[in-house]
């Protein structure tokens, strides 16, 4: 048995009965935050880029292109969307899979869903296995994967937005291994691409490629089963040999559902995951010891190698990329004693203030942290004030990373209705929590699109 078919096996048998309450909960926790997070992005210049070029104004199809009354076919609304759900990297973090697990999934089911009679269950049932899918296949590869400058959002959520798409469209055994066959060619994302347009175009792809993969082989297309394994395959070819663990793929499926343990991570702040630890500790002493710009001479983070790699740019030079300086993202939380969406907008970073404080502010490798430590989420800050005191925080992993440290429920709550309030009015916004919460009693995935639509559009119908 190949691994193709050995994961073929465990999607087409997932069941909607057979899932732990906490996979279903944290599911359902996951697709909330990361539709506010596509409505929220569905506004940016990169998302509305994509539809412009892709749809060229059209409005012909059954699926929604998120923060729009228009429709469009699967393939594109895929695309589309899924761009809008990474544009603002706010979206939700797995730990295994070393990117962002959910923004990969639902463009493509979402977009799927609205093609059949699909109701609540059935989408978290697919939810849940393409999360896994990618999860396993992340167990395998990382982090060689991710240090060898892949972005796994895209190469390892293609896999997951096809196992979700075959889940949801009911394929046998043998198509769904034909489809994650095809999903390795398309597997695709380098991570020179951060800090530009092109990483979340990256999501949008994978999601649409997963829905395609899986379009084609229900109707007879043909891949090679042993497409990971084989010499040639996706593992040699993106890892290298001696660089991976087949047999972490296929063991332990479901025991526990990665969603569980070690869980989704749900952010914060709208910036780069790798940033949050230190951001967490620099708010921690700002807030206890009541510290201002004016009285900080210089500011030292020392974070994971790994994660300062692609967060280093101590002079950003576009709101994108200010996501990826923890130096600017430590100057924010400095300044404003918050880190929120306003802060990547309109040029923010090029502010008088912040352009005063960034000089202050270094970035290195923890010492105590090597390379191949499995702990690697977290983050010190060092303050050193002009009257000489020193202060010093250190964070293990930032607020909300897994299930050990959940965000707050009523901070989930804010973020969705703050991102939502981009596209939807308050009452509207509210209306869609509440179908969200109770995802598992929709008998149709309609109905919560239908809900999404800004109030112009809502009227007309």
């Amino acid at each position: 048995m190949t691994i193709a078919e050995g994961l073929a096996e465990h999607i087409a048998g997932v069941r909607y009965e057979a899932l732990p309450p906490e996979a279903l909960h944290w599911a359902k926790t996951a697709i909330l935050d990361t539709v506010g997070c596509t409505l929220a992005g569905s506004v940016e210049p990169c998302a509305r880029i994509v539809d412009r070029v892709t749809t060229a104004g059209a409005s012909n199809g059954p699926s929604l292109i998120f923060g729009t009354d228009r429709r469009a076919p699967p393939l594109d609304a895929a695309l589309i969307n899924g761009t809008a759900s990474h544009a603002l990297d706010y979206d939700d973090v797995s730990n295994t899979l070393g990117g962002h697990p959910s923004a990969p999934l639902l463009p493509a089911i979402f977009a799927l869903a609205e093609t059949r009679d699909i109701d609540g269950r059935a989408f978290l049932t697919a939810f849940v296995t393409g999360f896994e899918t990618e999860t396993r296949i992340g167990r395998g590869v990382n982090f060689h994967h991710y240090e060898k400058g892949w972005h796994p959002t895209a190469t390892l959520g293609v896999f997951g937005a096809t196992a979700a798409c075959c889940q949801l469209m009911g394929l046998p055994v043998r198509k769904t291994a034909i489809a994650l066959g095809l999903a390795a060619s398309f597997a695709s994302g380098v991570k020179a691409n951060f800090g530009t347009m092109t990483k979340p175009l990256h999501v949008g792809h994978c999601s649409r490629n997963g829905l395609l993969a899986a379009m084609l082989a229900a109707d007879g297309f043909t891949a090679h089963p042993g497409a990971f394994e084989h010499k040639q395959g996706f593992l040699a070819v993106f890892n290298g040999a001696g660089h991976f663990d087949a047999d972490a793929i296929l063991r332990d499926w479901g025991t526990p559902w990665d969603i569980v343990k070690p869980g989704v991570g749900i952010k914060q702040y709208p910036c780069c995951g790798s940033t949050h630890p230190a951001v967490d500790a620099m708010l921690a002493l700002v807030k206890e010891h009541d510290v201002t710009p004016a009285m900080v001479a210089r500011v030292d983070s020392w974070t994971h190698p790994r994660r300062l790699a692609h967060t280093n740019r101590p002079e950003p030079n576009s709101d994108l990329d200010a996501k990826f300086s923890v130096q600017y993202c430590l100057a924010r939380a400095l300044l404003e004693r918050r880190v929120v969406l306003q802060h990547f907008e309109h040029d923010a970073y090029r502010t008088p203030p912040v352009q005063a404080l960034l000089p202050r502010i270094h970035a290195a490798p923890h010492p105590d942290m090597s390379i191949g430590s499995s702990e690697h989420f977290g983050a010190e800050v060092r303050v050193t004030l002009t009257d000489g005191r020193v202060l010093t925080k250190r964070v293990g992993a930032a607020i909300g990373r897994g299930s050990n440290d959940p965000l707050p429920a009523e901070l989930l709550e804010a973020k969705f209705l703050d991102c939502a309030s981009r596209v939807l009015p308050a009452g509207a916004a509210r209306q869609l929590l509440a179908m969200l919460r109770g995802l598992e009693r929709l008998p149709r995935i309609s109905d919560l699109t239908a809900a999404l639509l800004p109030p112009k559009a809502m009227a007309a119908e």
